[in-house]
């Protein structure tokens, strides 16, 4: 999780490989359903949306990387990921709406804090094995 811009796709498209792991990036899966609702209700649906694919990749037996912003508490509770990566690595993104709805999490599991996705995917393969 993280704002927009702050390195989450270049992040998974690199930890994906690594993982051997099915992605759920959050255009994409937004893009599928022709659904672009940023409203606190429509980010409410990308997560329930988000969740579902993922549980449907878990249930079949593999990994999955979600890259979505997921900028509420509220929100993280509708995505209960296994591990959670937040990408510390901007101030601001480059949307007023999210930024001012963004809630610094208090509970994950690893925290990214420059952009260097390789050497993060990396540190973060190692700390999963």
């Amino acid at each position: 999780m993280g704002l927009p811009g702050s390195g989450k796709t270049t992040l998974a498209s690199n930890l994906v490989p690594l993982l051997n792991a099915k992605w759920l990036n959050a255009d994409e899966v937004r893009k599928a359903a022709n659904d672009w609702d940023f409203s606190p209700e429509g980010r409410t649906k990308q997560a329930n949306r988000m969740w579902s694919k993922a549980l449907e990749f878990k249930i079949q037996g593999f990994n999955v990387v979600a890259d979505f912003v997921c900028p509420t508490p509220a929100a993280r509770e509708l995505f209960p990921a296994d591990y959670t990566i937040w990408m510390d690595t901007i101030k601001k993104g480059r949307f007023d709406d999210t930024n001012k709805m963004f809630v610094k999490p208090e509970k994950f599991d690893f925290k990214v804090t420059s952009m260097d996705a390789k050497v993060w995917a990396e540190k973060i393969y190692q700390e999963l094995n």
